[in-house]
């Protein structure tokens, strides 16, 4: 929200108040507290009739400072509030000499001089990150009497701004507005399903508003050298969190909001859905499995979308019976004849046709108004109410309802919409209405997500999630919502999901083929590249199938090819997913989190990095042509074994086969034995690939035991000494391989043969180390 009419007024209607100085201080031993009046106090009688902002100061945890401005502390505080985990046995240092105040937490410090006009300079290793400075903390009343508390930070020459959640306008967001306000407004406007009031910065630095209602940013869109934010609110808290890089900032952001937990194994592997208004039955769901089969693409999870249920009644949990009159025998075929996992699709509405919307209202299970009425509108369902999860019981009563279907048979939910929340309602626990409608999606995810770790136990519950806010990265997946059917829109999507990454989530995905409309063959193709690229992948559309065999005999082979080729990466995935649970740095990840030092990265969103050493630029141009960018160093072609030397732009033309896919140089790529199914023993019979060796370098790699849910199952260390390589390896009790990508060996300690991409070593079971002398391309 702008507050000012350029930089000499403010607009009409709006009175704005600003820290001014320090009046006052008030230490403890770990935090201190700032009064502040709006206007330089000269004198006794200036002290009466002014505002006296409250600003306390205190750090949660290492490299994490907080500040909370306070007009008025007589309000009531009613919820919802995020969850924040403070950092166990922590304790920040305050330190006062003369007129200078210093708050440390560990290397990030909060510097204040009470005798100078207010500014608060947060710093690390001597240098300001940034600042709160004249106008940076304050309050505006605007002409309807609503009152807002905001905070200006300053943004340094170069300063670039990225995250907020999942957003589909530019990547980087700097000159934007943006509120923080959950929307169903597809992928192709400024609205988001995923609203997430954190953004960081390429100097090293992020920071998170405590809020859950509206935040509303200005990011160098009203100040042009300063990030604003603000809420309707008489309070506003925010937290600094230091890096220094922006892994460091995420690792710190997830464990004070709460990581990722980790996806099954199974998970990983092609999802194929039933798509949204088309016909099916189980003799349709059949032609499509088989149809996979038969074409011999490896199909992990089918997907039942809305009309498993009959029209105008979800959610009522029930298997339409004209369509499916034996949903637990068809939920067993499937499951014994082709393996598969079942996935439905749930809301958490329910239509008044619906035998449970008279149960719900019964019981006080239903949102309602000031009046007692129930809310309910003919969007999307005839008459449809709203699950109220801030009552227990209600919470209970549908948590019920999904024990039923796991008990059919049914392995995961996709988690729709969570958006569309109504403010003019009162609820269970008396929430807050503005702050319940962007929280609503947590309790919502929560309670289903809680189920399926309880049904299906631990490491194995996971959702397809469209909306979330803070705290939902703890819930995965997500997916990006209703996207278009074009180029323009699978790079949309992109953007929203490295955004998405940098804002805490470790895991997404996105229509494979676009959502609405039906594709051309060249865009389905190049998106299947892209989706079995990403975390998880998922063929779904909305009025047209998105079987490859529907667009040409080519989608088929891209689709086969491609499911295969994630089948046998997963060695390599799945520690990126290890990593995503552990440390908050995301699966798929913007080029600037694994390259912050190289300025040519910092506005990339047109490619990324899967895991650590692959790079990744999907191709979105009907001719094959893309435009990516190469940093510093030897990287090879995952497909070909070419060699690209950056750093700088390449223009390649690729067949429907292929996509820039890249090593990084020195990377040692795992890859399983397997390519039939995502889960399966991973280190059995691996092959270890490795890229351009750096001399004197050693890369450890970790291969996750078979599932994940049992941590690492053999390390294997390769070290480059001259011309000498050596792989030693610990806990591999099967047999493993060396593909020296580009490279000959003029002799090894393990029998070695000429491969397509370079000389390929084989160790039996139990060989603890293998050495070879190279001749290096």
């Amino acid at each position: 929200m702008k507050f000012t009419d350029g930089y000499w007024l403010m607009r009409e209607g709006v009175k704005a108040s600003y820290a001014a100085e320090v009046a006052d201080v008030r230490l403890d031993e770990d935090r201190f507290t700032l009064y502040a009046p709006v206007r330089q106090v000269t004198s006794r009688g200036q002290t009466l009739n002014s505002p006296l902002l409250t600003v306390e100061c205190w750090s949660p945890a290492e490299g994490v400072i907080g500040i909370r401005s306070t007009h008025h502390a007589g309000a009531a505080g009613r919820g919802p509030e995020f969850t924040l985990h403070t950092q166990p046995g922590h304790t920040a240092k305050v330190t006062r000499e003369g007129s200078l105040l210093q708050l440390t937490a560990g290397e990030l410090s909060l510097h204040v001089d009470t005798a100078a006009p207010w500014q608060l300079d947060f710093t690390a290793h001597g240098r300001v990150l940034t600042s709160a400075q004249a106008r940076g903390t304050g309050f505006a009343v605007v002409g309807d009497g609503s009152h807002h508390s905001l905070a200006q930070l300053t943004l340094g020459v170069g300063e670039l701004v990225y995250g907020l959640g999942e957003r589909f306008t530019p990547f980087v967001k700097n000159g934007q507005s943006v509120d923080i306000w959950q929307a169903d407004g597809g992928t192709a406007s400024e609205q988001a399903y995923k609203n997430v009031p954190f953004h960081l910065t390429n100097r090293g630095y992020g920071v998170f508003v405590n809020h859950p209602g509206r935040v509303s940013y200005e990011i160098g869109s009203e100040a042009v050298g300063r990030v604003q934010f603000s809420v309707e609110d008489q309070s506003l808290e925010y937290y600094v969190v230091y890096g220094p890089t922006p892994k460091d900032i995420l690792e710190r952001y997830t464990a004070l909001t709460g990581r990722p937990a980790l996806p099954p194994a199974w998970s990983f592997g092609l999802w194929l859905s039933t798509s949204f208004t088309t016909s099916y039955d189980e003799e349709t769901v059949n032609r499509f499995v088989r149809g996979m089969a038969e074409r011999d693409i490896p199909l992990g999870v089918f997907h039942f979308d809305c009309f498993w249920m009959r029209e105008y009644q979800w959610c009522d949990f029930t298997w339409d019976p004209e369509v499916f009159p034996d949903p637990e025998g068809m939920l067993r075929r499937l499951k014994e004849e082709h393996n598969l996992r079942v996935s439905v699709w749930i809301n958490p509405y329910i239509a008044q046709k619906s035998a449970l919307f008279a149960e719900a209202r019964r019981h006080g299970y239903l949102v309602r108004k000031a009046n007692g009425d129930v809310w309910q509108w003919d969007l999307w369902q005839a008459g449809m109410a709203l699950v109220d999860f801030t009552n227990p019981d209600a919470r209970q009563w549908y948590a019920d309802k999904l024990r039923t279907l796991t008990g059919q048979g049914v392995d995961c939910f996709k988690t729709d919409f969570g958006e569309r929340i109504p403010t003019d309602v009162v609820w269970h626990d008396g929430s807050d209405p503005q702050r319940m409608h962007n929280y609503y999606t947590q309790l919502y995810n929560e309670t289903v997500f809680e189920v399926l770790s309880e049904v299906r136990g631990a490491g194995e519950a996971v959702l397809f999630a469209r909306s979330a806010t803070v705290g939902g990265q703890q819930f995965p997946v997500h997916w990006g919502g209703d996207c278009e059917s074009h180029f323009g829109a699978m790079a949309e999507s992109l953007r929203g999901g490295l955004s998405l990454g940098l804002s805490g989530f470790g895991f997404w995905s996105h229509d494979i083929g676009g959502f609405e409309g039906t594709p051309t063959p060249e865009v389905f193709k190049r998106w299947v590249q892209f989706g079995l690229l990403s975390s998880h992948s998922r063929l779904h559309g909305s009025k047209s199938y998105r079987v490859p065999w529907d667009y040409d005999e080519e989608a088929v082979t891209v689709t086969r090819d491609f499911t295969r080729l994630k089948h046998r990466l997963m060695p390599y995935l799945f520690r990126a997913a290890q990593q995503a649970a552990e440390h908050g740095t995301p699966v798929m990840r913007a080029m600037l989190l694994e390259f912050p030092g190289d300025p040519g990265c910092h506005t990339l969103d047109r490619q990324y990095m899967l895991g650590d050493d692959l790079l990744v630029a999907p191709v979105f141009s009907a001719d094959g042509t893309v435009d990516y960018y190469v940093p510093d160093g030897t990287w090879t072609h995952l497909l070909s074994g070419e060699q690209v030397k950056g750093p700088g732009w390449r223009r390649e033309r690729y067949g429907y086969d292929s996509l820039p896919l890249l090593a990084r140089p020195g990377s040692v790529i795992p890859y399983g034995e397997s390519d039939d199914a995502a889960e399966y023993d991973w280190a059995h019979g691996v092959t270890l690939r490795i890229h351009a060796p750096l001399d004197g370098t050693t890369v450890v790699t970790r291969i996750p035991a078979p599932g994940g849910r049992d941590g690492t199952a053999a390390v294997f260390r390769t070290t480059r000494d001259g011309d000498t390589i050596t792989v030693e390896a610990e806990g591999a009790l099967g047999p493993w391989q060396v593909l020296l990508v580009g490279a000959e060996a003029a002799g090894s300690s393990a029998p070695a043969e000429r491969a397509a991409l370079g000389t390929l070593l084989t160790a039996p079971a139990g060989t603890a180390r293998v050495t070879a002398l190279l001749t290096v391309s």
